[in-house]
């Protein structure tokens, strides 16, 4: 008889900075403002295009944000400068990605009933790591006094469901009994800030997942693990090449391929679709159909991305008790989406309800997990 897992915990960390729409078009338009007085020249003689205004309506039509959390707020909305400003710490310090990691672990941990010695497995699962080596999750288990073993993964905006199947899997086959997955995102960090087409899309923040045997959970908040499921499928729609190669590449390591960008069309056209047919044959393997499903709490990129999901999902619009959303408040959040949603928008759900945490993006790749309440 398979082992039956649970997710008997999750936890957020939540930056103490915010940034509304507002502030962010008032300091773009700043740098934009700058921008094109200095190539006057140029763009009067057709050598450059002038850029253009942001405005928060035009950036709520498009996404649905309203406002994003983020670790530090001066430098991003510095004309100057639009990046954050992070001090750079000492090998003996904990590292930052660490550290809101066990933030948002010993959240998770507290609504699971766990102590750092009850985790035995410790994935740190995110778009972006702060350092080659050693593993952000190493680090992190040793902060917690956790045992066993810990890496690091990336699979992009699906880090968090690919992670939670990892945990699941490691479970079922006995080489770890309960563990902690945590979603790092310091997306501040990789966003362009000067590109009118992405500078409003993320925020930061750390989710935290414990995933056990379900003999051995004690929390009164458990969610049975029905079945997972991962799709890959390579796109370069969404890309960014920062990272070791690129001293001996000679390139430059502010150039613009070197943060995030994406072609948005293209990746709504090809991944929503992709998404929306992996939740229905994923649920079709568990004898599952999506009008059955409680509640879907799906990757929080775009309001549009889930609006369209959910209708070819149910036939139906979407409303926030089907597929409620948080990214008016967190904006994108890279894999750490879903998993907000779900913590945030669980509770009022009853015992034998099902549910699907999805999450879509970069890859492409898709993952899902289907739950139920216990």
């Amino acid at each position: 008889m398979a082992t039956k897992v649970v997710i008997s915990g999750t936890g957020i960390f939540q930056p103490q900075f915010t940034i509304t729409n507002e502030e962010l078009v008032e300091s773009y338009n700043t740098y934009v403002d700058r921008h094109n007085a200095q190539h006057a020249a140029e763009i009067a003689a057709g050598q450059r295009e002038a850029m253009v205004h942001s405005s928060a309506e035009f950036i709520e039509k498009a996404s649905g944000i309203k406002s994003r959390y983020v670790l530090e707020k001066q430098g991003i909305l510095d004309p100057s400068r639009m990046y954050p400003r992070f001090e750079e710490r000492a090998d003996d310090q904990l590292s930052l990605m660490a550290e809101i990691s066990v933030d948002a672990a010993r959240k998770a941990m507290a609504i699971a009933g766990k102590e750092g010695k009850d985790i035995d497995a410790v994935l740190c699962s995110t778009a972006n790591m702060q350092r080659a080596y050693p593993a952000m999750a190493i680090e992190i288990q040793q902060a917690l006094g956790a045992g066993g073993y810990g890496f690091d993964m990336n699979v992009a905006c699906s880090s968090a469901t690919f992670g939670i199947e990892q945990a699941v899997n490691a479970v079922r086959s006995g080489s770890a009994n309960c563990v902690l997955v945590v979603n790092p995102e310091i997306t501040s960090a990789h966003q362009e800030w000067k590109d009118r087409d992405c500078h409003f899309i993320f925020g930061d923040v750390c989710t935290a997942v414990i995933v056990e045997r379900a003999d051995t959970a004690t929390s009164s908040d458990q969610w049975e693990v029905l079945g997972t499921k991962l799709a890959t499928q390579f796109s370069n729609n969404i890309r960014n090449n920062f990272g070791f190669m690129n001293r001996s590449e000679d390139s430059d390591p502010n150039a613009r391929d070197k943060t995030f960008r994406q072609e948005g069309r293209k990746v709504f056209k090809e991944v929503v679709p992709m998404a929306a047919a992996h939740i229905e044959a994923h649920l079709a393997t568990l004898g599952q159909v999506p009008t059955q499903v409680r509640r879907f709490w799906l990757h929080q990129a775009n309001k549009s991305m889930n609006d369209f999901v959910i209708r070819k999902l149910i036939g139906g619009e979407a409303n926030e008790d089907i597929a409620p959303l948080i990214l008016d408040e967190y904006a994108n959040t890279a894999s750490a989406g879903s998993v907000i949603a779900f913590h945030d928008h669980h509770a009022d759900l009853v015992t034998g309800d099902v549910g699907v945490i999805c999450s879509f993006g970069a890859g492409y790749s898709v993952g899902s997990v289907v739950v139920r309440k216990l």
